[in-house]
């Protein structure tokens, strides 16, 4: 490819839109523009980009005994009502009519259909296992779409769907998947990190998400210090805090004028805040009120509390939905709520000794609160937002918090689908049996914008050489005088004919815009061709990723940029 052909409008500007790099960047470098708001078009450059991870997602698909297939987008609402999602999923999923007012949506995920497609044509355990992908585009309408391709209302993804004849085949799928992941993204050239994840939407049991390092990142994770343990902080577990040796005192009632704020009530009493017991209500998509009791200097991790009321999604309760459970905002505690009303307790908390928390009346509260002793028959789960310096779960060492990108996620779905959609097999007995199934998902798209995360500077893009749009380019400093584009057009058609994927920056433009077009767009290797290697006979060869510069003899100049590339 030509430069003076290649439809890459590049900009000098930021623009005002962009707050991430990889956002950033792939306007100015003229990867994508903007349809409307979480929509991109994606122009040559993402384009070859893109292709080339979908390239190495299916050679590692299909490795490992993959093969792809195609689903359609819109999907009828019969299915996701079968297997009761339709009005569960939530307001992110796009719902439309056809003209026989017949309900669809545009395909967030591909579970039903792909259930679907396996029940009616797969009836023997002889015909399993199963592996089945595609790679196509998502829909889901996020409520602000925000930083490019990380959180967009359309996007590229790969998804795999595995079916087995038990639980011992679904591991076999599993650990397939999971070892194709590493491949995929380490061929990508990126620093990632596999970690415990909760499964969310697509529901299942087991599941972990592969995560881009970068701080950027949307999602936070927990990393021990010692130990492999990993884990997204929605999911990351915490061990029960124990309380020391104490006598219990009586439980008591004392009045505590204004004090609505954990901060409040221990200096109005006199306590260290790993006495107090916070409270937080939240209410459900079934307007359900969930009370949650936490230690004071501790926070609620909303998806383990979803996780242990079965709720799809929690919003804070209003007052008026507090007060008819018989609480008082403020001054809320587990003491004196009404029966019936769903309350869940930290499982530091039910080790507490002579502890503090709201009696439900206008300025009081309980001291000497001991809740093995005062809360009686309530829910008791680890709610509680890991933090840094937590021990780790497994090994007992600090864990850290660093943030990272989504950019694959593999799920152990079980019978989840089969079951509600009544997808059946017969197993080597003739007794019907429901597959078990795998799911295994990367945002392609979403990868492409994590490597630009990783790799940028000031100047721009630096690629890893697997995905990038071109290998090299070549830069002639001067591309009115022949005799450097003649030079130019020779190493050219060399390096093309040797395999490397190259680009010939022809443009009559000057040399520093060609060298700032260059860095902008992050092409891993750059020659360039000027008077030195027309009258020298020297090949100037610069690395993007360091700033090396290399001069090469026109007689030997190739096997040294294969081996440079090589090494990327």
């Amino acid at each position: 490819m030509r430069a003076s052909n290649l439809y890459a409008p590049t900009l000098r500007e930021v623009p005002a839109e962009a707050e991430i790099p990889s956002h950033k960047l792939m306007l100015r470098a003229g990867f994508i523009r903007k349809a409307a708001g979480g929509i991109y078009t994606y122009l040559p450059l993402a384009w070859r980009t893109l292709r080339k991870i979908e390239r190495i997602i299916r050679e590692e698909m299909d490795a490992a005994g993959g093969q792809e297939i195609a689903m359609p987008i819109m999907q009828p609402a019969e299915l996701w009502k079968e297997s009761g999602r339709w009005d569960v999923f939530g307001e992110e999923m796009f719902k439309l009519n056809d003209r026989h007012d017949r309900e669809f949506c545009l395909g967030p995920t591909h579970e039903e259909i792909i259930t679907d497609l396996i029940r009616n044509e797969v009836r023997s355990y002889k015909q399993l296992p199963l592996l089945l992908y595609q790679i196509q585009n998502k829909y889901r309408d996020e409520i602000r779409p925000r930083f490019g391709l990380m959180r967009g209302r359309e996007f590229i993804m790969k998804d795999l769907y595995s079916f087995d004849k038990d639980e011992a085949g679904l591991d076999v799928s599993y650990k397939k998947m999971y070892d194709a992941y590493t491949k995929i993204f380490s061929r990508c050239g990126l620093v990632f990190r596999p970690v415990e994840a909760d499964s969310g939407a697509i529901g299942g049991s087991n599941t972990h998400e592969f995560t881009a390092l970068a701080k950027t990142g949307e999602s936070q994770i927990a990393v021990c210090t010692k130990c492999d343990y990993a884990a997204n902080v929605e999911k990351a577990e915490l061990s029960a805090i124990k309380s020391g040796d104490e006598t219990e005192q009586k439980l008591k009632k004392v009045a505590t004028p204004g004090t609505k704020t954990i901060e409040a009530v221990i200096e109005y009493l006199h306590l260290s805040i790993e006495k107090s017991i916070k409270a937080v209500m939240f209410q459900d998509e079934k307007d359900r009120v969930i009370f949650a009791f936490i230690r004071g200097d501790h926070d609620v991790n909303d998806v383990k509390l979803q996780n242990a009321v079965g709720a799809v999604e929690l919003h804070m309760a209003e007052k008026a939905s507090i007060t008819a459970f018989g609480g008082v905002p403020g001054f809320t505690g587990p003491i004196g709520l009404k029966k019936d009303t769903v309350i869940v307790i930290d499982q530091s908390v039910m080790n507490m000794k002579n502890a503090c928390c709201g009696a439900n009346e206008e300025g009081q509260h309980y001291i000497n609160v001991n809740p093995q002793r005062d809360f009686g028959d309530v829910l008791v789960k680890d709610i509680r937002q890991i933090k840094d310096g937590d021990p780790c779960p497994h090994c007992g060492a600090p864990v850290q918090l660093t943030r990272g990108i989504e950019i694959g996620q593999v799920f152990k779905l079980g019978i989840k689908y089969s079951g509600s959609l009544r997808a059946t097999f017969l197993d080597e007995n003739g007794r019907e049996k429901p597959f078990v199934m795998g799911c295994y998902g990367i945002g392609v798209s979403r990868t492409m914008a994590a490597a630009i995360e990783q790799y940028h500077d000031a100047d721009g893009i630096i690629w890893p050489k697997a995905i990038a749009p071109y290998e090299a380019v070549i830069v002639a400093i001067n591309a009115k005088d022949s005799a450097q584009m003649k030079l130019a057009e020779e190493i050219y058609t060399a390096m093309k004919k040797s395999g490397i994927d190259v680009l010939l920056d022809d443009r009559k433009e000057r040399a520093g815009v060609k060298f700032k077009d260059a860095d902008l767009i992050g092409y891993p290797v750059r020659i360039t061709i000027g008077p030195k290697a027309v009258k020298e006979n020297i090949i100037e060869v610069k690395v993007r990723k360091t700033g090396e510069v290399f001069n090469f003899d026109r007689n030997s100049y190739l096997p040294a940029v294969q081996k440079l590339l090589s090494q990327l």
